[in-house]
């Protein structure tokens, strides 16, 4: 079967969560919290006007996975989308397999009307970010800055 990149399903959230939980254990901001993860995959998930879950398979098994969300440029005047959540499988890296899933992920998104891809990385990570500039990613001169609002442990319905 080889290689296929599509849309996620339902059935792949909990490797999917699998493969957050590894993104998460690389990058300094977040921790792996596998009900959370779950939680807004689902989100995602089953609400496709807020983004698109991509998985990449090697011969049906999950192997990779993009999130792009779908937002709004006011500077654009249309759709733009923010990549996040790009990862392959420690087994899987080094085969040019990100290469063809962010590829993938980038052409959907232009067929899609989207005029721009917005991503973080980690400052720390050169890797990632040498991979994204030799994808057509450019350095910013924005600067991220984040407040949290809620703890979701507090949100009416919330089971934690």
């Amino acid at each position: 079967m080889g290689i296929e990149i599509s849309q996620a399903e339902a059935a792949d959230l909990g490797q999917l969560a699998d493969l957050l939980a590894e993104l998460f254990t690389l990058e300094s901001d977040f921790r792996p919290d596998r009900e959370k993860q779950l939680r807004g995959l689902r989100l995602i998930l089953d609400n496709p006007a807020l983004g698109r879950l991509f998985v990449l398979r090697d011969r049906g098994r999950v192997a990779g996975m993009a999130n792009m969300l779908i937002t709004i440029s006011t500077a654009e005047g249309c759709r733009v989308a923010v990549l996040e959540d790009v990862i392959i499988h420690n087994e899987h890296r080094g085969k040019g397999l990100g290469r063809r899933l962010v590829e993938h992920v980038l052409a959907w998104a232009g067929t899609e009307g989207m005029a721009r891809v917005t991503l973080l990385a980690d400052r720390d990570n050169e890797a990632a970010l040498a991979f994204y500039r030799k994808l057509g990613f450019d350095p910013s001169h924005m600067v991220v800055l984040r407040r949290r609002l809620l703890d979701i442990r507090s949100q009416p319905g919330s089971t934690e």
